[in-house]
């Protein structure tokens, strides 16, 4: 039997690739608008940042994350990334 594949991605906080499925991805819409992705299916330019809040701030903080959407972040995206954050961190 194959092998399957795991997709790896690197977060935009640390520069650490890990499995796809262990990051948060955030999206901007062909429409312009920015959403936290939490299921990796919304079409449009993604970037990934870690489930933890030294990683999502430090995207935020060196702007990583608003030039890899090529996009200004919310306050609104920034509160659903701590959120999730929070979330992780009690599990």
């Amino acid at each position: 039997m194959k092998v399957k594949k795991v997709p790896m991605r690197t977060c935009v906080g640390c520069n650490v690739s890990q499995p796809k499925k262990s990051l948060v991805r955030v999206v901007r819409t062909p429409d312009g608008t920015l959403m936290v992705d939490r299921k990796g299916k919304v079409s449009g330019r993604g970037a990934y940042v870690c489930p933890n809040e030294g990683c999502i701030q430090t995207a935020i903080k060196t702007r990583r994350l608003e030039r890899a959407l090529e996009h200004a972040i919310d306050a609104e995206v920034v509160a659903t990334l701590m959120e999730i954050a929070t979330k992780e961190s009690h599990d």
